[in-house]
């Protein structure tokens, strides 16, 4: 597959994994107001997710003997993490200000590569993130509730550096001779991530007749168990296999800033499904979103040097047994690298 096809793939990975997760929060909230704690509703999205990939979890049993570390991190961070930190945070500060403090993940994301990787990053990367986070300051309007709490802000800080490690990890079960299968990443990370919530959630408190109800959706009644289902199937699993598949094809900091597109979609959702209107400023900050994450995917590539730029692998996806078809395709060798990457290491593994 040509570098540049690889890559509007991987966009168009990306752009459906933001519009998975940010579809989360249409089906979340009448679920909340019928009386469903959050904390029991992100367990309930993590543990349904878990049983769904299983069958997958199963298949790919040997990556906890090859991979117990990226599983485990996986799983405490990208899945439990982010979560249990925002859920906390929102209990102390506005929703709006938290929101915005996790989604300067893809600002620290361009920190990490730069500072802690040593990788050179793209001008227009920066400049894309810069635009993205300024446009969703005024999608949250983070100015009508902005309140000090450091235990509330460190939280969402808490949430921003594990939406970080999402990104960093998913990239990094890309790397060597021992590259693992996105797919199994994801169902071994759903897993850990559903028993960490176990402690915190404590399920067994839930009143689980809520499931069997109705909720209301801006005067429609809803199906709870629908609303349930939309979340687990679409908003985590569709969601988190298209946004770790999309690593793989994009760079890490790429992948991020497209996915402050979440927030846009969330609010635009809420507007026509649960009647919350955008005010100007939102919609003038959901086109600077917009212009941010087409301004970091279309940047020009560095030019390459001593070390590997930071970017994403190849089109390919190097995958475990008999899922390295599509490589195969794309002209792998048996190192997991595609002809495109040794021909244009600069062109395929830049931003």
């Amino acid at each position: 597959m040509h570098a540049s096809q690889g890559r509007n793939v991987g966009l168009g990975l990306a752009l459906a994994s933001a519009f998975a997760f940010g579809g989360s929060g249409v089906a979340a909230k009448p679920l909340i107001e019928a009386g469903l704690d959050p904390l029991h509703l992100v367990w309930l999205r993590a543990g349904g997710a878990a049983l769904v990939m299983l069958p997958v979890a199963w298949r790919h049993r040997a990556l906890v003997r090859r991979r117990p570390a990226l599983l485990a991190g996986f799983g405490l961070l990208a899945v439990a993490g982010v979560q249990a930190c925002y859920f906390a945070a929102i209990s102390r500060i506005p929703v709006g200000v938290a929101l915005l403090v996790e989604y300067l993940g893809p600002a620290l994301l361009l920190g990490w590569v730069r500072f802690v990787q040593r990788r050179p990053v793209s001008r227009a990367a920066a400049v894309g993130v810069v635009l993205a986070v300024g446009g969703l300051a005024c999608v949250v309007e983070v100015w009508s509730g902005l309140g000090f709490d450091a235990l509330g802000l460190l939280l969402a800080f808490g949430a921003a550096c594990c939406q970080v490690s999402y990104f960093v990890l998913a990239d990094h079960g890309s790397d060597g001779e021992d590259a693992a299968d996105p797919i199994g990443v994801i169902a071994y990370g759903l897993l850990v991530g559903a028993a960490a919530l176990t402690v915190v959630a404590r399920p067994w408190g839930m009143d689980w007749a809520l499931l069997a109800g109705q909720a209301d959706m801006d005067g429609t009644v809803v199906p709870a168990a629908l609303l349930l289902g939309w979340v687990v199937l679409v908003a985590t699993v569709i969601a988190y296999l298209t946004g770790v598949l999309s690593v793989r094809r994009l760079s890490p900091q790429v992948a991020g800033v497209v996915a402050c597109l979440e927030a846009v979609v969330a609010t635009v959702l809420a507007w026509f499904m649960l009647g919350e209107h955008l005010s100007a400023p939102q919609v003038i900050g959901g086109a600077a979103v917009l212009a941010g994450a087409l301004i970091a995917q279309t940047s020009t590539p560095k030019a390459a040097s001593d070390g590997p730029v930071a970017g994403s692998t190849s089109g390919s996806m190097p995958g475990e047994g008999g899922e390295g078809g599509e490589g195969g395709e794309d002209g792998e060798d048996g190192r997991g690298i595609g002809r495109d990457e040794r021909e244009l290491p600069a062109r395929s593994r830049a931003t």
